[in-house]
């Protein structure tokens, strides 16, 4: 505080999930290049079989929704030691949920991630949490280092076919493992908006919606 006069000081308040009464999300032709690709490879997404590109966007719920582009922007800014991006690599999607999404990548990004490990951009960590779809088994977990909105990559293979679990954390270290107890504790996943806020907040990065509370 300045001894005299005015101090100006911005402060950052994360929303209330509970009392978001409307979410506005950006246009599918503004959506990064890599998104819109991967979102017309996708026609299989479980609930929403037949449907890809905008027609599969606009689809989504918001919470299935806000989780996309969170996972979006984050693997989009992400990058692996060849200098690519995780999403760049992602082929098509399987599955999307609020706080994860299930999808096909080529076993080259498994191996550059473990590559990247060395350069300090990801560390291996317990995948034990994540199950693997019938016929697959587990290849490996990886998570970024960020201390929040951390990115975690589970990959699964069958033969030469690789499937991967990405999810987004709230927290890292000892804060990470009260946020596994609290969600299985209450039965609720870790909630889009929440991750939204620590991206904004946190990481400088914009997953292209905005909240009327």
């Amino acid at each position: 505080m300045k001894a005299s006069g005015i101090t100006r000081l911005s402060l950052t308040f994360p929303i209330d999930p509970g009392k978001v009464k409307q979410v506005n999300f950006q246009a599918y032709p503004k959506l990064a290049d890599d998104l819109r690709t991967l979102l017309e490879n996708s026609d299989k997404v479980f609930s929403f079989e037949g449907k890809q590109g905008k027609d599969l966007y606009n689809s989504l719920d918001d919470i299935r929704k806000a989780g996309l582009l969170n996972i979006a922007a984050k693997t989009g800014a992400t990058p692996l030691s060849n200098g690519k991006t995780v999403l760049s690599y992602i082929q098509s999607l399987n599955e999307i949920r609020g706080d994860r999404f299930f999808c096909v990548v080529p076993k080259e990004l498994r191996e550059e991630t473990k590559n990247s490990v060395a350069e300090g951009l990801f560390h291996s960590v317990d995948g034990s949490l994540h199950h693997p779809p019938a016929g697959f088994a587990a290849a490996g977990s990886f998570k970024t280092p960020d201390h929040y909105g951390n990115l975690q990559l589970t990959f699964f293979m069958k033969g030469d076919d690789c499937v991967a679990d990405i999810d987004i954390d709230d927290a890292g270290g000892l804060e990470h493992v009260f946020q596994v107890l609290r969600n299985k504790l209450s039965g609720q996943p870790t909630h889009p908006y929440n991750i939204h806020e620590i991206l904004v907040a946190h990481q400088k990065l914009d997953p292209g919606y905005t909240f009327v509370v």
